[in-house]
């Protein structure tokens, strides 16, 4: 079966899969990078394109589309503010949402399919969502006040963001078909969501319902990319006509059984608790068994869910990569 007809055949949930596709939908943490150079791992193989080839995983390709070109404002800080008011905002804006930016996105695509014309890749599209991009904008701190102390300022950015997403996904689409796209939130962590459903209703879900129909009528499967404990927030997500989540972090307390039992329709990739894979074959495949049914019921790409980390040598990921292979496999009627 080719690389790109696996990926549709599960995101419908198909009962004729030979396997899941095979990938770590994250690039490496550089510190993981750094200890496997120290490990083995040849010099040549740098990006993470290599590391995937290097390990044999299937081909995704993800563009990330940007939304400040270069002359804008950096933080100060990480999490630090851009902008702190209406002011600030109309003296960045013109570094925002750029023709330049769109010509960018326009050839670095191009390039990407000359330069693997002859490869079966599947492309997955990342946009900053409605609470990500504000906050890098506000900063961590300051977005979330400005929820209540600039609501219309919150209001003008997420509104420009949106029509600049429609103008992006004319470009992308006239000349590739992602198979799945994120938007970008982290809006959840340890404990659930970090704003209420009240202002997400209010900032947010308008403009996913402006977006989603888009998107899925490009034939494109749409997700949402947000750490933490992601379950409470489903519901949301689903009312603006979000198709599957990652990354499903365990440590955050995530279920990936749980949430299949309750959301059968619900594609989920990732899941797979990362910080086993330091701890040897047995501790990787008892978590492949507690993921197993899910992998069985469709519509699931297993996965690390989120980065590798440093902890892990080149010899446990090794093993789990043989185990992923393996289990990949389960999902197959051939195999059952």
């Amino acid at each position: 079966m080719e690389n790109t007809q696996r990926f549709d055949k599960l995101f419908a949930f198909g009962d004729d899969l030979d396997r899941t596709p095979v990938i770590e939908w994250a690039d490496w943490w550089d510190k993981t990078i750094h200890s496997w150079r120290e490990q083995g791992l040849p010099q040549e193989v740098k990006s993470g394109e290599d590391i995937k080839n290097y390990f044999g995983q299937d081909k995704l390709h993800q563009f990330w589309l940007p939304i400040r070109d270069k002359g804008c404002q950096q933080a100060q800080s990480h999490g630090g503010p851009i902008i702190r008011d209406e002011k600030d905002y109309a003296k960045i804006k013109k570094h925002l949402y750029t023709d330049r930016l769109l010509s960018d996105i326009e050839h670095g695509i191009k390039a990407f399919l000359r330069a693997n014309r002859d490869e079966d890749y599947a492309y997955w599209i990342s946009m900053d969502g409605f609470f990500w991009f504000p906050r890098t904008l506000f900063g961590i701190e300051n977005h979330l006040f400005a929820f209540y102390d600039y609501p219309e300022l919150m209001q003008a950015v997420n509104y420009d963001l949106c029509a600049y997403h429609k103008r992006c996904i004319e470009v992308v689409w006239a000349l590739i078909t992602p198979k799945f796209m994120t938007f970008a939130e982290d809006m959840s962590y340890n404990g659930g969501p970090m704003i209420s459903k009240e202002k997400y209703d209010e900032f947010m879900l308008p403009y996913y319902k402006e977006l989603t129909p888009l998107l899925k009528a490009k034939g494109t499967k749409v997700l949402i990319d947000t750490d933490g404990n992601v379950e409470p927030l489903i519901p949301w997500f689903l009312e603006g006509g979000i198709e599957g989540i990652l990354p499903l972090e365990r440590m955050a307390g995530v279920d990936i059984n749980r949430i299949r039992r309750q959301y059968p329709d619900l594609i989920l990739i990732g899941g797979y608790d990362k910080t086993v894979m330091h701890k040897g074959e047995d501790a990787m495949r008892t978590e492949f068994e507690r993921i197993l049914p899910v992998i069985l019921s469709g519509g699931y790409i297993p996965g690390v869910d989120h980065q590798t980390p440093p902890d892990v040598k080149m010899e446990d990921y090794y093993i789990f990569m043989r185990l992923l292979r393996e289990y990949s496999k389960k999902v197959s009627r051939k195999e059952q």
